[in-house]
Formats: C-alpha cells, sequence, structure tokens
C-alpha cells in the first residue's frame, strides 16, 4: 500500500474542495453558496475546507483563477491599433457566458466578481486594478501604428465598453453580438481622446532621496525603477511609467495586507488581462513595465516597504545598489523623474 506524503493529502483535499466548490457557485452563485455544502460534496469537514481557504471569498477566488487555461497561446498577428484592439477584444469575449447558462454558471464562467467585493476598501480596490489593466493595455497599444501618442484613455474606454458587454451577456442573455462588441473596439481607436498627461498632485511631489545602499538580497536585482504599490494605490504606476527615462527598466512590485483575497483578486484580474494581450500583441508589443505579483512581497521587505494596501514606495537600482529612495504619494514618479544630471 502506497502512503501519500502530508503535501500530497493537502493537494488532494484542495482539488477535491475546488471540484465541490465549483459545482457549488455553478448550482447556487456566490451569494447563495454554502461552504457547508462544498464541504459536504467533497466528503470533508467543513474544518478541512478552511484549512486549505480562509474564507468562502478566497475559495470563490481560487475557484476562477483554476479556471484560466494554462496553455501557451499564439498571437495574433494585427496590422494596426485597429487590428490590435479588435484581437484583444475578441480574446476578452471568449470569457462570456452562453445564452442557455443560468445566471450562477454565467458569473463563473465570465469570472465575475460582482457582489464579491461590494464593500467600500473592495470597490476601492477594483477602481485601482482596472486603472493598473487600462496602463498595461494603452502601452501595449501605444507600440501599434500608427504612433501617435498616449493610449490609456482609449484603453479606459475599450474596458468599459468590454465589462459592459460582460454585464449584459449575465443580465440579459442573448442581448448583443460579441463580435460586433470586438468591431466596435477596433473603431475606437479611430476617436480623437482627449489624452493630456499633467495630474496636478504631481506638482507637490518632492525629490528622490540620493542614497548609496547595497541590495540587501544575495541576487543583485537589475537596473532600474521598482515601485512598491499597496492594492488601493495601483493606479500610481502610470506615475512612475510616464515619468521614467525611455532605457528604464521600471518594475511595479504589488502587495497587500490581505494575500488570501484581495491578492487573489489582483492576480485574477491581472493573469486574465495577461492572456488576453498575449493573443493580441507579439511579444515585442509586451508593456514597458514589469508586474511582480509573486515578487511583490519579497522586492517590499528588500527595499525597506510595507506591505499595506496603501503603501507607495520607490527605489532606483544601479549596479547591485540602491541609489535613490523616496515614500510616499507620487514616490514612483520622484525616483523615476529625476533628471539624468541629477542621478546619485
Amino acid at each position: 500500500m502506497v502512503r501519500m506524503t502530508r503535501a500530497q493529502q493537502q493537494a488532494r483535499t484542495r482539488a477535491a474542495v475546488l471540484d465541490a466548490a465549483v459545482e457549488e457557485f455553478a448550482e447556487h452563485g456566490y451569494a447563495d453558496a454554502k461552504v457547508d455544502r462544498i464541504a459536504a460534496r467533497a466528503e470533508l469537514t467543513r474544518g478541512a475546507v478552511y484549512s486549505n481557504f480562509t474564507s468562502k471569498r478566497s475559495l470563490y477566488l481560487a475557484v476562477l483563477l483554476d479556471a484560466w487555461p494554462h496553455a501557451s497561446i499564439e498571437p495574433v498577428t494585427a496590422a494596426d491599433v485597429s487590428g490590435a484592439a479588435e484581437a484583444f477584444a475578441r480574446a476578452w469575449l471568449q470569457r462570456l457566458p452562453l445564452a442557455t447558462d443560468t445566471a450562477a454558471a454565467a458569473r463563473l464562467r465570465s469570472r465575475s466578481v460582482t457582489g464579491v467585493f461590494d464593500d467600500e476598501p473592495g470597490r476601492a480596490v477594483l477602481g485601482q486594478l482596472t486603472r493598473l489593466e487600462a496602463l498595461l493595455l494603452g502601452l501595449a497599444l501605444e507600440s501599434c501604428p500608427p504612433r501617435a501618442g498616449r493610449r490609456v484613455r482609449l484603453a479606459e474606454l475599450i474596458l468599459a465598453l468590454l465589462h459592459g458587454a460582460d454585464h449584459l451577456a449575465g443580465a440579459a442573455p442573448g442581448f448583443g453580438d460579441p463580435f460586433e462588441v470586438a468591431r466596435a473596439c477596433g473603431h475606437l481607436t479611430g476617436l480623437e481622446l482627449a489624452d493630456a498627461w499633467d495630474p496636478p498632485h504631481l506638482s507637490f511631489v518632492g525629490g528622490a532621496d540620493p542614497c548609496d545602499d547595497p541590495w540587501p538580497e544575495p541576487e543583485p536585482a537589475e537596473d532600474g525603477v521598482i515601485v512598491v504599490l499597496g492594492a488601493a494605490r495601483l493606479g500610481a504606476a502610470e506615475e512612475a511609467v510616464r515619468a521614467a527615462h525611455p532605457e528604464d527598466r521600471v518594475t511595479v512590485a504589488v502587495v497587500t495586507g490581505d494575500p488570501a483575497e484581495t491578492g487573489a483578486l489582483i492576480r485574477l484580474r491581472i493573469t486574465g488581462l495577461r492572456a488576453c494581450l498575449r493573443q493580441a500583441f507579439p511579444p515585442e508589443a509586451a508593456p514597458p513595465v514589469h508586474v511582480e505579483l509573486d515578487e511583490g512581497p519579497s522586492l517590499a521587505a528588500a527595499v525597506g516597504a510595507a506591505t499595506a494596501d496603501d503603501t507607495e514606495s520607490s527605489v532606483r537600482v544601479r549596479g547591485g545598489r540602491i541609489v535613490a529612495r523616496a515614500s510616499g504619494r507620487g514616490a514612483g514618479h520622484a525616483v523615476a523623474s529625476a533628471r539624468r544630471e541629477d542621478r546619485p
């Protein structure tokens, strides 16, 4: 008789809970799902469920994360920004529910978090997270011809249309044609949008503090700007990216005080966005910013930043040493925008 190790038993229990949770959420929806029923479906105790997942919300997010495909995806070759926007929309719309799906199954298929983060802190994080998504999509669109300046506001408009289509697919099954929605996203690229970049608070941000500190980890960090942002400050990533020099590598280290729920939400949304970007854009169109989810907390520890949702801290690394620091609102902008002659 082969005896399972503790790790194997934990993995088996977790898999059983996830399988049971998929059935429960698909049948009853998030709000009406019961952990006791999930435990019964998995033939486990309630305690066994909570030993693997801290809450019903964390379990629901784990189910949604587990649903993302892990296979490599061949990108679509788009000749211009209109084609890239349409290709992105088609990739995004693949998750829309079928007209025959029940309301609960529709929300599960579309990986919807509607009603899951309906408290004010959760709504604030969703707002900041969507701004980060728009930045990543906008930067990818900016790499496409014709080159015409910033396209983050265009990305926001595309995401608004796609989220609206997602909502209607669940609320009014069968309404609208996803192919027409994708075409509309391509047509949006022809609009003249006011996309100026001049946040008023940045004029009050102080400069970065020069320093000469060793990188504390055995493996040196790559040269460039590291911005540690809490879940409630993710929108500040654009400040650092826009202020950085063209040759700078900008790394956004995402942290949160609640990795089981808020962290899972961020992973869910960024993982999904990355999958769609890979389908719509070639590798060379990757946004010039690296979003670190796994290494975010360790990078925060390395630069001495907190892992709270309101964290905003930044450093510049050069030659394996930290040569500039800033903390507080506008920290990423302060470190990234230093003039070349002012760099330590």
